[in-house]
């Protein structure tokens, strides 16, 4: 039984403890949040101790790995703590707050030893997943452009506001916009030119757009949190091929060609018996997805080789370069 440890009880926190709770093999052993009540939620129908601060988890729990779900500013601090205690460690998106930070982490891991996975979930969501499988294979010959886009509402359920402070979440350009700008590192690598462009009036880095500049075709890449808490989230992309359309917008994933329009139904994660702890694994998406490939590379002691960390430190400092474009 794989035990895990999970410091940080919020909202992905939470989401991790479904997942884990749905995950065959795994357990609960630990959890620690400095909201008692937020603790014991996660906890439920598990046998985890519970701690009010992460480090005493770190120090004193037994367990074989580590989810680290706290607030970004956060994540550098406990990492490298809990990189001297577990062979492996998870940590939410993004990696740090600074390039700096990322650095640090990626020293330390070659010094212990340490196998991280980032919270980079689009890699492991199901139409993206799809998608990527289609790029590579060249189903529909060469990619010609494509567009990304991922508009939210202002994120105001944070601990203490936390996220609409850039100096503890980097903004909506590196809460959110990270996801789609690491996908496309991940498929594409690095554009040979971009231009990114973001908002200079209200909330610094709220909106952000940016079109990267490939060998024959550019991908545009758009990400706001500033808009009222009334408007829906909305995770989106098209991406056109010589031979066809692929899109992911309105809840249908679709494929347009000469012979006309088809919806992509793909077969979601199905659980075994006893293994499923409650809920619709299918609403858990790519976070489920990426827990379940974390928690087999730990069993199993093999090296984890997507969405790690050197990825999430590159992604991230693609990104702190789109903030900083001037033109």
């Amino acid at each position: 039984m794989l035990r895990v440890g999970l410091i940080g009880c919020g909202f992905m926190g939470s989401m991790h403890a479904n997942c884990y709770k749905n995950i065959a093999g795994v357990e609960i052993a630990a959890v620690a949040d400095i909201r008692s009540e937020k603790a014991a939620e996660c906890a439920k129908d598990t046998n985890a101790k519970i701690y009010g601060d992460g480090k005493d988890l770190i120090a004193e729990a037994d367990v074989d790995v580590i989810d680290i779900c706290l607030p970004t500013f956060l994540h550098t601090e406990f990492a490298l703590l809990a990189m001297d205690k577990v062979k492996y460690l998870f940590i939410e998106k993004p990696v740090s707050l600074t390039a700096e930070e990322g650095q640090a982490l990626l020293r330390k891991s070659a010094e212990t030893g340490c196998l991280v996975q980032i919270g980079q979930v689009i890699r492991f969501w199901d139409e993206y997943v799809e998608l990527a499988k289609t790029v590579e294979a060249g189903t529909y010959g060469k990619v010609m452009h494509a567009s990304f886009r991922r508009i939210s509402p202002r994120p105001e359920w944070g601990w203490k506001n936390w996220l609409l402070d850039p100096t503890l979440s980097g903004g909506a350009g590196q809460d959110l916009h990270i996801h789609d700008v690491d996908y496309v590192l991940s498929l594409f690598g690095e554009p040979q030119k971009y231009y990114s462009v973001r908002n200079s009036r209200g909330e610094k880095n709220s909106y952000v757009n940016t079109l990267m500049a490939y060998d024959g075709f550019a991908v545009g890449v758009e990400g706001t949190w500033g808009l009222p808490t009334s408007h829906p989230f909305e995770a989106t992309f098209r991406v056109t091929f010589e031979h066809a359309v692929l899109e992911n917008a309105g809840g249908k994933f679709m494929r347009y060609d000469k012979d006309g329009a088809h919806e992509i139904v793909i077969e979601k994660a199905a659980l075994a018996g006893d293994a499923y702890a409650g809920g619709n694994v299918s609403d858990l998406g790519g976070y489920y997805n990426e827990l379940v490939y974390f928690c087999d590379k730990a069993a199993k002691g093999e090296p984890i080789e997507k969405a790690t960390l050197a990825d999430g430190v590159s992604s991230l400092t693609f990104l702190l370069k789109e903030l900083a474009f001037e033109g």
